[in-house]
């Protein structure tokens, strides 16, 4: 009894070293998947840069939009007339002299 006793632990003596080593494998490779600096976390991180890049075009080409409107108003592209124009549309005004020409709608 006490040989087989012996050598079983002598067995389970030589599978400790390859069985720790096999769950310290397993540890490590679940953690690069699913942990917090894992594959699946990268793969999260890459589709927030994503939508990031997108909202960044969007408002890059807002930011043009309106550059461009407010270069529309320096003096040297500002056309009197049209604002005058432009004004008068927005404010519903006009001078006694003004004729104003109602033409009916396409369709009616």
């Amino acid at each position: 009894m006490a040989t087989r006793f012996a050598s079983l632990k002598k067995k389970l003596a030589g599978a400790l070293g390859p069985s720790l080593g096999v769950l310290a494998c397993a540890y490590f490779a679940y953690h690069a998947v699913h942990g917090e600096r894992g594959v699946t976390s990268l793969v999260l991180l890459q589709d927030k840069v994503a939508e990031a890049e997108i909202l960044a075009d969007d408002l890059k080409a807002q930011r043009e939009e309106w550059e461009h409107r407010v270069e529309l108003l320096s003096p040297q592209a500002l056309d009197l007339d049209m604002l005058e124009e432009r004004a008068r549309l927005m404010l519903n005004v006009g001078f006694e002299r003004d004729y104003v020409i109602f033409l009916g709608r396409k369709g009616n």
